[in-house]
């Protein structure tokens, strides 16, 4: 095996916690009560998604160029 890195996206759950997501590989989302949990379940969630992959002797797909783009735009909200 070799190391490898894909960007990870987190979202504050409307109820609490954080839902993370992989851009780089579709369909990998996982959960977290606390963004450290969420951290380690999106590293379980990763490697288990990559072995899947591997054990059906599929391609790993590489992070690639940007997949994904974050920024905070200020607006004017009314009042």
């Amino acid at each position: 095996m070799k190391d490898g890195s894909y960007t990870v996206v987190y979202t504050r759950d409307e109820e609490g916690g954080f839902i993370v997501t992989v851009p780089a590989l579709k369909g990998v989302v996982s959960y977290g009560d606390t963004l450290e949990e969420a951290q380690e379940m999106a590293k379980e969630a990763i490697e288990g998604f990559l072995e899947a992959l591997h054990s059906e002797g599929l391609p790993i797909p590489e992070e690639g160029q940007a997949t994904a783009v974050a920024e905070q735009i200020n607006v004017k909200v009314p009042a």
